[in-house]
């Protein structure tokens, strides 16, 4: 039986601001955890294979496995460098503990002769009925890879050196290819038999012929080549990675960053650094710093620590396949996850990443399937067995097996959402197929740290409902669900989609600033404002003068005396800034109070701009608050709208001109002087300046030195004044510019 629901996006009521978190793709459902179930790429959830733990080592990292010739598995753990054996029912046993920390790689040898590869100070040791026995030391630090060829000949795959050795028996090998890159870090044999070898820093894929005679069968951009199978077609499949060769050991050392800081493991740090050198394949082996005991002499406690720079631009890892007419096909890529280790299995590529340990299938139609994630740090080594597919993982050293039966229950765990705000949960949707006899289960959890911890609250089960499960976590940022499928062996139910609809608190618009600004109108834009329009037709005149030097007619009967205009009218123009932390579109309120009144008074509701300009005029003299009030309801419904306000600063409004009184003139040692005052009731005078006969402005200060009074005293001091009549006229500012004129006559005998 089928249910589904169409997803929410909006309620009736709260259609502008409901939303929903839908999940319903591939790369929606893979950030999230699994347990049991599998996802396709069509992003529909299954339940997957079973998986069950066959051993756990006690270790931080299972680095390498190899099958023995009766199904037994051998595993090589870091970081105390541990041999065990794993029967196919799952018992176990350890054969023997290296004097070195690191078993990187592992290879079978005719008649079930085990070889090791240890690290650092990289030695390779035969392990024959339980016993182990140094077989070859290269000289050097590592020992990465290796591999028997038909001919029983072990070849081993080293770093910092970057060579190969073929090793024909025991303590007599020579160097076979030396590759000039820093590591070799896989080895294989094509079906011809010839080795093919895998290189670090520069991702190189080497076919090797003979001694000494190779060819590169493709340099990746990648710059590691961590596992190379070769198919009985003749083509190769090959998984590369971005990250580095010490990731195989980098999330095993927060594990054992413990022992270490309790004197169990020690380590110098060697660093890999890429540069322009690397990437022309010059020699890259790092440098022994001073003082810095050499590794073969570090003991047997020495742990590699690789640190190495990210590759910036390009994918994290590639699965690509090279064609038997060396023709490269990249068959997969991604930017999270690395790809550690591949296999074939009846057509279809089995790859393993460190993408919490995810095991992912790739069919022939290119179609690529997450079929298991062991939740581990990643997913170290694939193998084939009788009883299925063999997986070791890294962060816990753990073999699980993949069985081929359908497990019977399994859960997924959605990635954290960010409501942005406290929100309100509405339903929990889901589309899907159950059927008859299986079940899907959703619980949700909520709280307002962005990672799931004690302060969040418990899962909680959403009821059944055939309109959706109603979400009764409690509001809250972040929400969580988790769906946990059962069903009877051999069916599986399908997960499509889910949504969860919610309302995210509104919040609150926020007013920055607000700027109060005066400024003039032009004069015939005042006049025009100011004046009557009768008016302005009987003040209008004109007079022309013509080359006769009479006067033309005049357009009035008379000619009257002409009015001069003020200056300009004033004008207020008080801007704001606001904003909504949700981008909502916001109207605003402007309204105004006198310093020392109660009330405001509302001067314009409804703006949508954030300025507005006020006639200065309408306000008498004195000082003023203005407020602004923005609003977020043109987006919200009426009873989640929130509003914000904001004060100005006092503003002075001065529409009037100081006044002016004079004092009588006197003539005084040798000079005319003439005294005056100037007042003004709003703001403090600022510039005084006077003016004989039409003549030049003077400026004036007041008699106490300093105009910066509402009420100044002045004097005017004329030296040398002619006999006859003058005309002197006075000019003084206040601070809001107003301009007032007087004007005195002097007459001298």
């Amino acid at each position: 039986m089928k249910f589904g629901a169409v997803i929410m996006t909006a309620a009736s009521a709260l259609a502008a601001t409901s939303t929903a978190w839908e999940m319903t793709t591939w790369a929606d459902f893979a950030r999230g955890r699994f347990e049991g179930l599998s996802l396709s790429r069509d992003g529909r959830l299954t339940l997957a294979p079973k998986l069950e733990t066959l051993f756990a080592s006690g270790q931080p990292a299972v680095w390498t496995m190899v099958q023995g010739p009766r199904g037994e598995i051998y595993l090589g753990t870091g970081h105390r460098g541990e041999l065990h054996r794993v029967d196919p029912s799952g018992a176990s046993a350890l054969l023997w503990t290296a004097p070195e920390p690191e078993i990187f790689a592992l290879a079978m040898g005719p008649g079930g002769v085990l070889y090791a590869g240890t690290s650092p100070g990289g030695k390779v040791y035969r392990v024959e009925n339980g016993k182990a026995t140094e077989y070859f030391n290269p000289g050097a630090r590592y020992i990465w890879s290796l591999a028997v060829g038909r001919d029983g000949v072990l070849y081993v795959g080293t770093g910092d050196q970057g060579k190969v050795f073929a090793v024909r028996e025991a303590g007599k090998g020579e160097p076979y290819y030396d590759t000039a890159q820093g590591h070799v870090t896989a080895l294989a044999f094509d079906t011809g038999g010839r080795l093919l070898a895998g290189t670090e820093p520069n991702g190189i894929l080497y076919r090797i012929a003979a001694k000494d005679k190779a060819f590169v069968l493709y340099d990746s951009s990648l710059p590691e080549i961590r596992s190379i199978v070769p198919m009985p077609d003749g083509a190769i499949y090959v998984a590369a990675l971005g990250g580095t060769i010490a990731k195989r050991s980098a999330s095993a050392l927060s594990q054992g960053a413990g022992a270490a800081a309790q004197g169990a493991i020690t380590a110098p740090t060697t660093s890999i650094t890429v540069t322009e050198e690397a990437q022309a394949g010059l020699d890259l082996r790092p440098k022994q710093q001073a003082g810095q005991q050499p590794a073969a002499q570090a003991g047997a406690a020495a742990l590699p620590v690789i640190q190495t720079v990210e590759y910036a631009g390009v994918e994290k890892s590639a699965l690509y396949r090279v064609h038997p007419d060396n023709t490269v096909d990249t068959l997969w890529t991604s930017k999270e996850e690395n790809i550690f280790d591949l296999v074939e299995q009846s057509g279809r590529l089995l790859f393993s990443t460190d993408g919490q340990g995810r095991i992912y299938g790739f069919a022939p139609d290119r179609k690529v399937t997450l079929i298991a994630q062991t939740n581990e740090s990643e997913a170290t080594r694939l193998a084939l067995s009788p009883s299925g597919l063999l997986a070791s993982t890294g962060n816990l050293g753990k073999l699980y097996r993949l069985t081929d039966a359908l497990g019977t229950a399994g859960s997924y765990e959605s990635p954290v959402h960010d409501a942005q705000s406290v929100a309100r949960w509405g339903r929990l949707r889901w589309r899907g197929d159950v059927p008859q006899g299986a079940r899907i289960v959703f619980r949700t959890r909520t709280g307002n740290s962005a990672r799931p911890d004690r302060t969040w609250s418990e899962w909680t089960q959403a009821p059944a409902s055939p309109l959706g499960a109603a979400i009764v976590s409690p509001n809250a940022r972040f929400i969580q669900w988790r769906a946990e499928i059962a069903a009877p062996a051999g069916a599986s139910p399908v997960l499509d989609s889910v949504s969860v609809a919610y309302l995210p608190q509104n919040q609150s618009p926020a007013v920055r600033a607000i700027t109060v600004t005066t400024q003039l109108l032009a004069n015939q834009a005042a006049a025009a404002k100011v004046m009557p329009a009768a008016q302005q037709a009987a003040a209008s005149y004109s007079i022309t003068v013509t080359d006769t030097g009479e006067p033309g007619a005049s357009t009035a009967s008379g000619t009257p005396v002409q009015t001069q205009s003020r200056a300009g009218a004033r004008q207020l123009t008080i801007a704001w800034q606001a904003d909504d932390p949700e981008s909502d579109q916001l109207v605003y309120s402007l309204s105004f109070r006198g310093v020392e009144e109660r009330q405001w008074k509302p001067i314009r509701s409804n703006l949508t701009e954030s300025s507005f300009l006020l006639d200065a005029d309408v306000l008498a003299d004195g000082e003023y608050y203005f407020r602004v009030r923005a609003s977020d309801r043109p987006s919200n419904a009426p009873a989640f709208a929130r509003e914000a306000e904001l004060v100005s600063a006092p503003v002075l409004v001065d529409n009037t001109p100081p006044v002016i009184s004079f004092s009588s003139g006197v003539r005084a040692n040798g000079r005319f002087e003439i005294d005056f005052e100037a007042a003004d009731g709003a703001s403090p005078l600022r510039r005084c300046e006077y003016s004989l006969d039409a003549g030049p402005w003077t400026v004036l200060e007041a008699a106490d030195g300093v105009t910066d009074s509402l009420a100044e005293r002045f004097r005017v001091a004329i030296e040398n004044l002619s006999p006859a009549e003058h005309l002197v006229v006075v000019r003084v500012y206040d601070a809001a510019g107003n301009a007032g004129l007087g004007k005195t006559l002097v007459r001298e005998p």
